[in-house]
């Protein structure tokens, strides 16, 4: 629900982990805007006093809790952070914390949030408003249940996915992902989940392969209990020889931003030795196979529209071998952290970042006028608004990488 600011002033509020860069660089935007910067609730604070009140007025920003120790233990309730396991928890505490936030404008919704963070129900929210996603049985509330490594198989061969991608439910920057190939009586994953001696599960960033079935199996069953989601393998389309995919972001309706991720595994997160790709070259690709960009855009907005009430995610988006069709594979709440990127000729971020560009629309649809930008653009108003009233540790195994869940 848009509602105008009280006060004249815009006035935002960020729930978040203060010194994060998250944090950070959308305070650093606020304050290039010419506003106050923003207040900085702690996610900390919110877990341990059971919520927080905004006024009524606030403008109000919901970051992720990521990359920070204590409150990654206060969600899973695991000492160590590098641990993959403890998911459905985290999911539990961040759905469950969201709702003790009481009052203000939202940029972001609760109940979508919770929604965006559950792949079972995000393919099937995308699946039934016709957005092109990867095959998946487990998609939905009637999807087949995944208990373990049994289940996996089962559904592998009744579905006759030789290749096929394993999920957690509630997981994010690959965490507990892994690439299941099988083919001519051997089996291999590809994953960033380190199975340690004493068989707990940690997360690296370091790429590995598993050719052994009993070691892939015991990944599967440990993480089995917090929920998994398959996926039917896209073969991806490359570019100098890498597989290749992108991230958009779509603020306020409109894809803004856009970078390709390139790696030469299948697993292209940028923390995991991903690099950026030329974008200019995967559009030329696109047209050259007889598309056109502007669909590939499309499908990324109609991605974003299923979440209305949510003003920026980011849409992981799959070429297929040939440029010529797209998947949906992921849609990230938190999927803005593309630092000193500007926005896609014509999308109305043009010279804005991530960060820029959503405090502009975050204002236009609160005020009804465009903040100032260094280039003189602005973002047009949503056709839907997103803003609505609601109803320490020590250092780590140089490899392994702590608090990912979002």
């Amino acid at each position: 629900m848009t509602r105008p600011v009280a006060h004249g002033t815009p006035r935002f509020a960020v729930v978040g982990n203060p010194g994060n860069r998250r944090v950070s660089l959308f305070a650093d935007a606020v304050r290039a805007a010419g506003l106050p910067g923003p207040r900085v609730v702690a996610w900390a604070n919110v877990l341990r006093e059971r919520g927080t009140d905004f006024a009524a007025d606030e403008i109000v920003r919901i970051d992720s809790p990521g990359e920070d120790s204590e409150v990654d233990r206060l969600l899973r309730s695991l000492l160590d952070p590098t641990r993959v396991e403890g998911s459905a928890r985290w999911y539990a505490g961040f759905t469950g914390a969201l709702r003790t936030l009481r009052g203000g404008i939202r940029l972001d919704d609760p109940g979508e949030l919770a929604v965006l963070f559950d792949k079972r129900a995000c393919h099937a929210v995308l699946d039934a408003a016709g957005v092109p996603v990867p095959a998946s049985p487990t998609s939905g509330p009637d999807g087949a249940p995944v208990r373990g490594w049994d289940d996996v198989r089962t559904l592998m061969r009744q579905h006759r996915m030789h290749r096929l991608f394993v999920k957690l439910a509630h997981g994010s920057s690959a965490s507990g992902v892994l690439a299941v190939e099988s083919g001519g009586g051997r089996i291999r994953a590809t994953t960033s989940v380190e199975l340690a001696p004493d068989g707990a599960l940690h997360n690296s960033l370091r790429v590995r392969r598993y050719d052994s079935e009993r070691d892939i199996a015991a990944i599967v069953d440990t993480l089995a209990p917090d929920g998994l989601h398959l996926e039917r393998w896209v073969p991806k389309a490359s570019q100098q020889g890498r597989a290749a995919d992108l991230r958009v972001v779509v603020v306020a309706g409109r894809a803004t931003h856009a970078v390709v991720r390139t790696s030469r595994t299948t697993l292209t997160n940028l923390h995991l030795g991903g690099t950026r790709g030329d974008l200019d070259a995967a559009r030329q690709a696109v047209e050259a196979a007889g598309a056109h960009w502007a669909d590939v855009l499309d499908v990324c907005e109609r991605a974003a529209s299923c979440f209305p009430r949510t003003l920026c995610v980011g849409v992981d988006l799959l070429p297929a071998v040939g440029w010529r069709r797209v998947f949906v594979g992921e849609v990230n709440a938190f999927g803005d952290l593309l630092p000193r990127l500007t926005g896609l000729p014509g999308s109305g971020a043009e010279g804005l970042d991530t960060c820029a560009a959503q405090v502009a629309a975050a204002v236009r649809s609160t005020s009804g006028s465009a903040l100032p930008n260094p280039t003189g653009s602005a973002l047009p108003s949503p056709t839907g608004s997103a803003l609505h009233s609601p109803t320490g540790a020590g250092p780590l195994h140089p490899y392994r990488t702590g608090t990912p869940h979002a």
